[in-house]
């Protein structure tokens, strides 16, 4: 079978698209947060691996934590919250639970249903995980110094504000 060739001028207009697409997303801030956060995370979970010798976690599954209250969640909450299927929510839950971080018990409101909590081992990571933020932010802080972090921290205290008051 042929190849195509590409259309002539078509590696320019790619060329074009890319630098557009790079300027659009060096001008937008909220790019640059997103970014960040996607760095932080993935540095947060090599440390998190280093410093415990537990096997490391991905960011899926780190996606899923904070979208478990302390008193549990059921299933369905979880893939509402997190945007996903029922299905992709509890391959999620069986991955931590097979490492020790989550199980399901029944559920107190409904004979029927189960829910996602914490085990004493997950309740530790949390903290373990909240301790090596604090820590990621310290070197943070060294590299663009306290006045920064402070400001940062006051922005995003604002921009949350803001968005659970439904104004954005």
């Amino acid at each position: 079978m042929p190849q195509k060739r590409p259309k002539p001028g078509a590696g320019a207009r790619e060329a074009a698209f890319r630098d557009q697409l790079e300027a659009a997303k060096s001008e937008s801030t909220l790019q640059l947060l997103f970014k960040a956060a996607r760095l932080l995370d993935e540095r947060a979970l090599e440390l998190a691996s280093q410093r415990t010798g537990r096997p490391r976690l991905r960011r899926s599954h780190t996606s899923l934590l904070p979208h478990i209250d302390l008193t549990g969640t059921r299933i369905t909450d979880l893939a509402e919250r997190l945007g996903v299927s029922k299905q992709a929510a509890s391959q999620l839950v069986d991955d931590l639970e097979a490492v020790g971080v989550l199980a399901r018990e029944p559920d107190p409101d409904d004979a029927r249903a189960r829910r996602v909590v914490f085990t004493k081992l997950g309740r530790e990571g949390l903290l373990e995980g909240l301790t090596l933020l604090r820590d990621l932010e310290r070197e943070l802080s060294r590299s663009v110094g306290d006045e920064s972090m402070a400001a940062l921290r006051r922005a995003l205290v604002a921009i949350l504000a803001t968005l659970r008051s439904g104004l954005a």
